[in-house]
């Protein structure tokens, strides 16, 4: 994986953050989600520096081979301003204060949470499969209940350790053949670990507190996304059936915001990586801020 790829842990106060770099030309930056590690990103990465940018894959706080800090009751070390800060330490690290920025999943959540914190360092955000929080948690419904129980099991104390962790091999379902044997090798490693299962955990928990205050603190402040947003989401996943339109409620977020749904199940890096690349390729072009309407 990661042909022509530097690895490096970098220390950013209170997180030890793995991260894979290479190419060359603008810095984008792909964040995964729950329970992957930058792994992920294997197929997608080398086609975005055969487009002429510089890629960095982190692993979020905690996943994967990151460290954060000592699990506390406020979950505040695993929040996503907390992890959004570790991304802009990396990136300053290598060099780069101005970076496009993309998330899935959990790592969409961090991307938002990065791009309202640190706007002036996103100069471009793509969401995939994702949308904020709160605008989850404010349309539960039987539906939702029934196919995201996992959030509400993730965020209770001490039960879903003890639960994944006799045999999380089975919990997460990993496919060697979908995921390509060394991404899976890696994901299994990380998602055996009992420290990376706990703060895969707090990432939920974190999610339904102080991520969730954090996200009401910026709808009353009128807080909007002004850089261009990409909305990307599996049609073989259940936004669409769930919510409609995804563009649609990011548009109560951002300013700027087009879009398009891509045939591939939830972990799109992996399912429909030509057609996820290609769309963040001709996302980052700086000659397409007047799309057309398709793409609005």
């Amino acid at each position: 994986m990661f042909e022509g790829f530097e690895t490096a842990r970098i220390d950013v106060g209170e997180a030890s953050v793995f991260v894979r770099f290479g190419g060359s030309g603008p810095p984008v930056v792909l964040l995964h989600g729950h329970p992957r590690t930058s792994a992920t990103w294997h197929r997608v990465a080398p086609l975005l520096v055969r487009a002429g940018h510089t890629v960095v894959c982190p692993d979020l706080r905690g996943y994967g081979r990151s460290r954060g800090p000592r699990f506390t009751a406020d979950h505040a070390g695993y929040s996503k301003r907390a992890v959004a800060g570790d991304v802009v330490a990396v990136m300053r690290h290598l060099g780069h204060r101005r970076f496009a920025l993309a998330g899935h999943d959990r790592g969409g959540a961090v991307a938002l949470r990065l791009t309202l914190d640190h706007p002036e360092a996103v100069s471009r955000v793509a969401f995939a499969d994702c949308l904020p929080l709160t605008e989850h948690l404010s349309r539960i419904t039987a539906e939702f209940a029934t196919q995201w129980w996992h959030w509400f099991f993730f965020a209770q104390p001490d039960i879903p350790e003890r639960v994944i962790t006799v045999d999380p091999v089975a919990w997460y379902h990993g496919d060697p053949e979908v995921m390509g044997r060394e991404n899976y090798d890696e994901w299994r490693r990380a998602t055996s670990d009992p420290e990376v299962v706990r703060a895969m955990l707090e990432d939920y928990r974190a999610g339904l507190t102080v991520d969730r205050r954090h996200e009401e603190a910026d709808r009353a402040a009128g807080a909007r996304i002004a850089c261009p947003t990409l909305v990307l989401w599996s049609l073989r996943d259940d936004l669409e059936d769930l919510y409609g339109d995804p563009r649609a409620i990011w548009r109560r977020w951002a300013t700027d915001v087009r879009g398009h749904g891509i045939d591939s199940g939830h972990h799109v890096a992996e399912e429909a990586p030509e057609e996820l690349a290609s769309a963040l390729t001709d996302f980052l072009r700086p000659d397409r801020d007047g799309l057309g309407e398709r793409a609005r």
